[in-house]
């Protein structure tokens, strides 16, 4: 366990209550100095009744406290509870006082500061959430999970992170590892004494191993985008040429006056950016600038993010107003659609009855809908369509692991391509021996998710992402 002891502020700023968090092995006894029970404080407290600074090292642990947090010449900070939990039987291990005082930032601060006088150290971030992983509480997935659950928009996010802190992801992989460390120990055992271990025949059994293995490690890579979205929001682009009702659209994904919109080309210069909630979908719906040829300094940087943008995109909803003829403009935009997916919006019917989707059409197999900014009409349309496009499943959360996270992706394609490279190996009819490095290699990458094989470096870059006080 790490020596000193650490505070912070573990609830969110401006509330009715607010937490302040002691965690460590002196984290009683500076509970101690600053609280006071009632009868210790003004002028009921007697002359010959002194407080007694060990008062929560004395108490049950997992108890509240009622009381008055008090300076250091005895004045009346705060009334609040104080929750007690003694090691081990808390998040980090560790003792852990929490303070429940009134939330006004001013008050929490002094709190705080007070603490601090007295000899905590401020945390840093993530630190609490660290500390419960360094001794051993959880392991580093689990410890990812609980920012992924503050994080989380949607009911399928916090399912996802709530298995991850369960332990699913982890002993998922875990099972993997345990398959790979046993028959390194087997290679390993017949390779030092093989007058008493014999790999006869071992190589047929091992690949039928490895192939299974691969086959749960591509699951999981496959799967990968469809969970990020899921969790994430589907990152969607509304591109097209200026004045073509691209921000009116976002408004109407919004229900708000969000964007600014005028009858002058080139309005949006810059990328707006907003969550969109369609039934049980999540959309990051990005309304870019007019793409278009523009000798404007700050509308030539907006069509640049425009272009970058759409590179990223899930799922582009091409805006075109059917008032305006197929030009070069359209030709530049479809040049940067490649193979994405997406859908054809035909926006100003209300203007104009009859247009020529021809041009279009021989150019982009994608679906399209009419549409009108002005009136609504194609909206449900365009929302059911999106719906149908990722939700050919169900949505909701079943027992399939999913990896949300791009380094447990990372970790799990570098583990999955060691594996093949064994398989390989093995058809080439390599010796035995040969297999151990690329075993290794994946049983390491593995280890990354669940922390095992880890290194500080990495495990700092992790809990420096966390917010402040968890």
């Amino acid at each position: 366990m790490e020596q000193d002891t650490i505070v912070g502020v573990a609830s969110g700023m401006g509330g009715g209550i607010g937490i302040i968090r002691l965690s460590g092995m002196d984290a009683l006894s500076l509970a101690g100095k600053v609280f006071r029970t009632k009868k210790h404080v003004g002028q009921e407290q007697m002359a010959d009744s002194f407080w007694n600074e060990d008062y929560f090292r004395q108490q049950e642990t997992h108890t509240i406290h009622y009381g008055f947090i008090v300076e250091e010449n005895g004045a009346v900070i705060d009334e609040v509870m104080v929750l007690l939990m003694k090691s081990p039987r808390s998040y980090t291990m560790e003792d852990v006082v929490e303070i429940d005082s009134h939330g006004g930032p001013f008050l929490l601060q002094k709190i705080l500061k007070l603490l601090i006088r007295l000899g905590a150290r401020l945390a840093e971030p993530g630190e609490f959430t660290k500390r419960a992983f360094l001794n051993g509480r959880i392991d580093l997935a689990q410890a990812e999970s609980v920012m992924k659950m503050i994080s989380s928009k949607s009911d399928f996010a916090l399912k996802s992170a709530v298995n991850q802190l369960e332990g699913r992801v982890s002993e998922h992989i875990g099972k993997v590892r345990k398959e790979i460390l046993y028959y390194m120990g087997k290679i390993e055992s017949a390779l030092d004494d093989p007058e008493h271990y014999s790999l006869d025949g071992f190589s047929e059994e091992f690949m039928e191993i490895l192939e299974k293995e691969i086959a749960t490690l591509r699951d999981l890579v496959e799967n990968f985008e469809q969970g990020r979205m899921k969790s994430e929001g589907i990152y969607t682009v509304i591109v097209g040429k200026p004045n073509a009702g691209k921000s009116s659209l976002m408004n109407l994904l919004l229900d708000e006056e969000r964007a600014i919109v005028t009858s002058v080309a080139g309005t949006t210069r810059d990328v707006l950016e907003e969550t969109v909630h369609l039934g049980s979908l999540i959309l990051n719906v990005v309304d870019t600038a007019g793409i278009h040829d523009t000798e404007d300094i700050v509308e030539t940087l907006g069509v640049e993010k425009a272009k970058e943008f759409l590179a990223r995109a899930d799922f582009i909803i091409y805006v075109v107003d059917v008032t305006d003829s197929f030009n070069e403009g359209d030709e530049n935009i479809l040049s940067l659609l490649g193979e994405k997916k997406g859908v054809i919006l035909f926006n100003k019917i209300d203007l104009q009855e009859t247009w020529q989707e021809k041009e279009w059409r021989e150019r982009l197999s994608w679906e399209s809908i009419s549409f009108s900014s002005k009136t609504g009409e194609g909206l449900n349309q365009l929302e059911r369509y999106i719906s149908d496009a990722f939700c050919q499943e169900d949505i909701s959360f079943n027992d399939q692991i999913y990896l949300t996270s791009v380094r447990h992706l990372e970790a799990v394609e570098n583990a999955y391509h060691s594996l093949e490279a064994v398989v390989q190996t093995i058809r080439d009819g390599m010796p035995e021996d040969l297999y151990m490095v690329d075993l290794m290699d994946a049983y390491r990458n593995l280890g990354l998710i669940n922390g095992e094989t880890a290194s500080e470096d990495l495990v700092n870059k992790i809990f420096s992402e966390f917010c402040m006080g968890k």
